[in-house]
């Protein structure tokens, strides 16, 4: 029997796996290469740093996200308690503190007794299995040139951005308001394709802050917002085949959503539909919402802002958002360039390398986009490998289950045309029976059939282990 599971990559993915190993019984050693060496997004050295936006999307149990999240909870998560422990206001959506959050996930593997954290990079991979790679889209350049002479090199590549982050105090309040669209908190977009909803769909609560555009301010934003200069990309350099600028269409750039047409942004990351300014009593022709990132409400971020505008065309361009003139910028926007496998062509149901026993692809690597999604992955591969570790058959999660279908997508999309996926209904099957029209109620049945078929998995382990 083998000693334990080696796991490379502390992130999301990196900590469930950790987690569902070694609560289980099970040793782990557990590498990351930071602060030996960082990323171009990185800022601290803990475990599970959120680079992105703070949000982890809905709570809802209509919502795909939402049923992820109570998954993951059933399924033993690390991340979802302390998440909890550490969220800040975001009406429906779970948003976190990003530097308390990661802190507690950082010191809770620490004090694992079965967990050994090595801080370095990994430049080859061990030749110890179980092996888990959860190095992420930033994975360092030698390690990415190893997995892929592993994978023969039939990997992918996509350009993820972020979001600017401003102070509370150099707000003006005098223009901005806090308002619920339609009263109601966050919901999922009725149209998923309205904008970039990188982080949560940009629809308000009485948690978000809105800055109202009149119409001559929006289209001179507008002018101003495509015509600002772009930052070079880390990794990537005009005309090289081998990194195409390819972006996942779910954190678009907003500069390259408003190239699509002037009205792009107003009907989409801007629209005002459901809000009222209380001082003038009328719908403004845009709004530009603003999301809590830290409990003590100091931060805050753009919603659905993402941008590879240079920094300082960031802060001209943005400080023309009514409420932002004198905003103080503590985070400004990168882009950076993203890895991911072909997974079709490599992974198995259960995110083990189909040519190579024993070793596990977790996270975004695995061309699943999103924290959790990550984070679940990380699940999936850490109960494979305890179970590889131990000897026992290896487990697929159901297929009615929303993290079943992102490891049924992985696997069986068209390795042609594969692209990263969130967690949605879309990659669900669908409900036997008629057709039911309202969205929210197909939502509810699928979910509460996903938590059924869970449910029933996880009493089949229960057994398993008791007639061990």
């Amino acid at each position: 029997m083998a000693q334990g599971v080696t796991i490379i990559g502390g992130g999301f993915a990196g900590v469930e796996a950790a987690w569902a190993v070694a609560q289980r019984g099970g040793k782990v050693t557990l590498y990351e290469m930071r602060p030996q060496r960082s990323t171009p997004v990185h800022q601290t050295s803990d475990l599970a740093e959120l680079v992105c936006s703070n949000s982890f999307k809905s709570n809802l149990l209509t919502n795909a996200s939402g049923v992820l999240k109570e998954e993951m909870r059933r399924l033993g998560s690390l991340v979802l308690p302390i998440a909890k422990k550490h969220s800040t206001p975001a009406g429906e959506a779970l948003a976190v503190d990003r530097v308390p959050f990661a802190r507690e996930i950082t010191e809770t593997l620490e004090a694992h007794p079965n967990i050994t954290i090595i801080r370095q990079e990994v430049t080859e991979l061990p030749t110890e299995r179980p092996l888990i790679i959860a190095t992420g889209p930033l994975t360092s350049d030698a390690l990415a040139t190893e997995i892929a002479k592993l994978t023969g090199g039939d990997a992918l590549s996509f350009f993820d951005a972020v979001a600017p982050t401003v102070t509370y105090d150099s707000l003006d309040m005098s223009k901005i308001f806090r308002a619920s669209r339609r009263g109601k908190g966050m919901e999922e977009p009725a149209n998923p394709d309205e904008g970039n909803v990188c982080g949560g769909a940009p629809e308000a609560s009485a948690d978000y802050l809105n800055c109202p555009f009149t119409k001559e301010e929006y289209f001179a934003f507008w002018e101003a917002l495509t015509q600002a200069e772009l930052a070079p990309v880390h990794n990537y350099e005009e005309g090289d085949s081998g990194a195409k600028m390819v972006f996942f269409e779910m954190c678009m750039p907003v500069e390259e959503l408003a190239r699509r047409g002037a009205r792009t942004l107003s009907f989409g990351a801007m629209k005002p539909i459901g809000l009222t300014d209380p001082k003038t009593g009328r719908r403004p022709y845009a709004v530009l919402q603003l999301r809590q990132e830290n409990k003590e409400g100091t931060l805050w971020g753009l919603v659905g802002f993402q941008t590879r505008l240079r920094w300082g065309a960031q802060k001209q361009v943005f400080q023309m958002v009514p409420g932002l003139e004198n905003a103080d910028f503590v985070r400004y926007g990168v882009m950076h360039r993203n890895t991911y496998i072909n997974a079709p062509r490599l992974l198995d149901l259960t995110c083990q390398l189909r040519e190579h026993a024993g070793i596990y692809i977790a996270g975004q690597m695995t061309g699943v986009e999103g924290y959790l999604e990550s984070a679940a992955t990380g699940i999936v591969a850490g109960l494979n490998a305890y179970r590889a570790l131990n000897q026992l058959p290896p487990v697929t999660l159901p297929r009615e289950t929303v993290l079943g279908s992102l490891c049924h997508y992985l696997v069986e999309s068209d390795p042609k045309h594969f692209a990263p996926m969130n967690s949605n209904w879309g990659v669900v099957p669908e409900l036997e029976g008629e057709p039911i029209r309202d969205k929210r109620e197909k939502g509810r049945r699928k979910g509460e059939r996903a938590l059924a078929a869970l449910a029933t998995f996880l009493q089949e382990l229960n057994a398993e282990a008791q007639s061990e």
